[in-house]
């Protein structure tokens, strides 16, 4: 009980005085800078009854931001992979280690107790018979954390486990991002689809039209050949639309964590969708604590810090404290008699003398690694930064083209129309048919492309600004 006493009293005393070595760490300040070089306008009108977007200044991102979109296909995809994705699975379990790893390293602040036990057999020069020699009993040791190595062990794990809770994070926003862009891509794909064979159809009816006027006399055999060749041609539009839509269903069924051959993307209808009308911009400086991916690079740095404190406690002296309690004997019988009982106590001190340079050219590396851990975090806060401003010119551009695509589908519409008129009448000839036809079919698809972008970049948005994960966890 003196003993233990002691032991304890001792630690106390150094846990008092201790001072950690190495640094002590400073989050790097946020960047008072504007996302973009010229000023955004807060709201993007597209025009030709096209829907608008506003930007919503200081807004956080919902964390279940695909609510926004109004497609229950979509939750329930994004909800199904959130449940099954491996790759969250892989990135909790690495978590839940690195949560037991600063369990670990906070064990050095304890006494480490153990019950140990030998039996040896000697013999001495002077005597004819060897004896044996028995003991048991439990032992006490403890490093007392004087110059804060430990400390800085534990603060290096936490940082650590810190950045694994910022990268499952970070997983989660990209699992989402990824199911909602892939889905909202396999919606434009079908759409396409669609157009094509509404192209066919309409080929179809132009051959049947040409047909009618060669046998009644009014059109040349080169015409009818000149419609068969044009549907032909367009006959072959689905296919690499076909290859596209598989692709994208595949992925689809990845990214949720099933086997393509045994999961169907459910229907979703690009028309189906709603555009989310406001879309929130978290300020510049609040970004760098909303990214999970620039939490991360911070965590890191952390864990760089704390690692020079680590490298430089090596080169302080290291106290140890140990205690025993127990019996010895000469037969075993006789280890628990009254007159065997033993105990001792132990206190060392290693000094580092020379050791080549290898304590500071560790320290050292520690530095360097404490250096490149800042230019990664520098390079991430540069590259989110650089998303951002890409998602929000790219919105602002989206409204002006999706507006534009569809004033020019709208125009093509109705000159195709007129055109076929025209045609059945005989005031027109079948060429001027045909280029209407192919300016219509190229609107009509431009259009479907231009509009699902609006949809794509919306979800980029929504990811670049941390997309919520936090209120989500």
């Amino acid at each position: 009980m003196n003993v233990m006493r002691f032991l304890c009293s001792l630690s106390f005393v150094a846990l008092l005085s201790a001072c950690a070595a190495g640094p002590d760490f400073t989050p790097p300040a946020p960047p008072h800078v504007a996302y973009t070089a010229t000023p955004l306008a807060r709201a993007m009108a597209a025009g030709a009854d096209e829907p608008a977007q506003r930007l919503t200044l200081g807004k956080a991102v919902s964390s279940q931001w695909w609510n926004l979109f109004d497609a229950p296909p979509l939750d329930a995809m994004i909800e199904e992979g959130i449940a099954h994705s491996p790759t969250l699975e892989a990135a909790r379990a690495t978590l839940e280690g690195a949560k037991q790893a600063v369990l670990q390293a906070e064990g050095g602040f304890y006494p480490q107790a153990d019950m140990a036990s030998s039996a040896q057999r000697q013999k001495g020069l002077s005597s004819t018979h060897p004896s044996n020699v028995y003991s048991v009993g439990p032992t006490v040791s403890f490093a007392p954390d004087i110059f804060g190595g430990t400390r800085r062990a534990v603060e290096q794990a936490q940082a650590q486990a810190d950045n694994q809770l910022y990268q499952l994070g970070a997983a989660y926003l990209t699992l989402t991002g990824d199911i909602a862009t892939q889905a909202v891509t396999l919606a434009s794909l079908r759409a396409q689809l669609a157009a094509t064979h509404k192209i066919i159809a309409e080929d179809e009816q132009n051959l049947k039209l040409v047909r009618d006027k060669y046998q009644a006399g009014k059109a040349a055999r080169t015409d009818v050949l000149t419609a068969q060749t044009q549907l032909e041609s367009d006959r072959a539009l689905p296919a690499p639309l076909e290859q596209q839509v598989s692709v994208a269903r595949h992925a689809l069924a990845v990214l949720i964590g099933q086997f393509p051959g045994q999961w169907s993307a459910p229907k979703l209808d690009l028309a189906a969708l709603k555009l989310p009308a406001d879309l929130p911009v978290s300020l510049p400086s609040v970004l760098v604590h909303q990214r999970p991916d620039i939490l991360a690079a911070e965590a890191q740095l952390r864990a760089a810090s704390a690692g020079i404190g680590v490298a430089e406690a090596k080169m302080y002296p290291d106290i140890s404290l140990s205690a025993s309690v127990g019996t010895q004997a000469l037969a075993a019988g006789n280890l628990f008699g009254a007159s065997s009982l033993i105990w001792g106590l132990t206190s060392g001190v290693t000094t580092p003398l020379f050791h080549g340079g290898a304590l500071e050219a560790q320290k050292q590396e520690a530095v360097q690694a404490f250096d490149a851990a800042a230019a990664t975090y520098r390079q991430t806060v540069l590259q989110a930064f650089g998303q951002v401003a890409d998602s929000l010119r790219a919105l602002q551009h989206d409204a002006e083209l999706a507006g534009a695509e569809k004033s020019a589908l709208s125009v093509a519409e109705t000159s195709l129309g007129l055109q076929r008129d025209s045609y059945a009448y005989g005031k027109t000839d079948l060429l001027s048919l045909i280029t209407a036809e192919r300016a219509a079919e190229q609107a009509r698809l431009a259009y479907i492309r231009a509009a699902a972008q609006r949809y794509l970049d919306t979800v980029q948005l929504f990811v670049a600004m941390g997309g919520g994960w936090r209120a989500a966890q």
